[in-house]
């Protein structure tokens, strides 16, 4: 299973003819998310992601064990286009992994599969603007349910790609009492006007390889940031597998990490 949802890595070159002695990694819970702090709990800020994951850039610089022109960085799911973002602005990262990736902002705005009625999206605007509003009338943080309360209720509002979705994070699958089931309201918003796609180009001359399940709902928009990308990029499917197969499912994980760890290795472990 994934540590993670987002996770810098660094190596350690020898001295010697060997490339580099392994990883160091370290994976981190977003901030008003998990164990990190921020108030209101759940907020989905892109900016604020965008940020946390430069700032465990800056945090691996500064250790011993870590060769800091060897960095690369690897995101799951919507921290998959928030890396994008980040490596597009941030020359520390120097190889760019991604596992089912997606722009959430999409997903919200557009649905996972690309077909939603824009009207929905204006919908949650409109909601997120009264609960603005309602926060500044001293009603406390307005929030909306992340999941629906049943399997049923998930693959009847969202297909297969929402009852798996459900099935991941709110089952002994794996569920976390730390996870988020909750977003606060101005969460939309902040996701409006976002595009993790837009300087995906502005990764390249470093390279880029993104594994995406070749059943997955969301692989759409996979192939829209790798067609964006330049320079060394490859797009690498996982036959069989759906965007959350490759969170956890041992047929899927497996092939998924062997290639990572051989691009991992290949990049970060090149000569300065």
């Amino acid at each position: 299973m994934w540590p993670a949802d987002a996770a810098v890595t660094g190596t350690r070159p020898f001295a010697t003819a060997a490339p580099f002695v392994g990883f160091v990694t370290l994976a981190f819970d977003a901030a008003y998310q998990g164990q990190s702090e921020g108030e209101p709990r759940g907020l989905e800020d892109p900016a604020h992601r965008v940020e946390d994951m430069k700032a465990a850039v800056s945090f691996l610089t500064a250790r011993d064990e870590v060769d800091p022109e060897h960095i690369g960085g690897l995101g799951i799911c919507a921290s998959g286009g928030y890396l994008l973002t980040a490596a597009a602005s941030d020359h520390r990262i120097k190889a760019v992994g991604t596992v089912s990736g997606v722009d959430i902002a999409r997903q919200f705005r557009l649905g996972a599969d690309g077909t939603q009625d824009p009207a929905v999206f204006q919908g949650m605007l409109d909601a997120a603007a009264a609960a603005r509003t309602a926060e500044a009338r001293g009603e406390g943080v307005q929030t909306f349910q992340l999941f629906p309360d049943t399997a049923e209720q998930a693959r009847a509002l969202a297909g297969q790609h929402g009852y798996e979705g459900y099935e991941y994070c709110c089952t002994d699958r794996a569920q976390h009492p730390c996870s988020t089931k909750f977003l606060p309201w101005s969460s939309i918003d902040h996701l409006a006007t976002f595009d993790a796609f837009r300087f995906v180009d502005m990764i390249a001359p470093r390279p880029l390889l993104m594994v995406v399940g070749r059943e997955a709902e969301t692989s759409w928009m996979g192939v829209e940031a790798f067609q964006h990308a330049r320079g060394r990029k490859e797009l690498h499917w996982i036959n069989g597998a759906s965007h959350v197969d490759l969170y956890d499912k041992e047929q899927y994980v497996g092939p998924s990490v062997a290639k990572l760890a051989e691009f991992f290795a290949a990049h970060l472990g090149e000569a300065k």
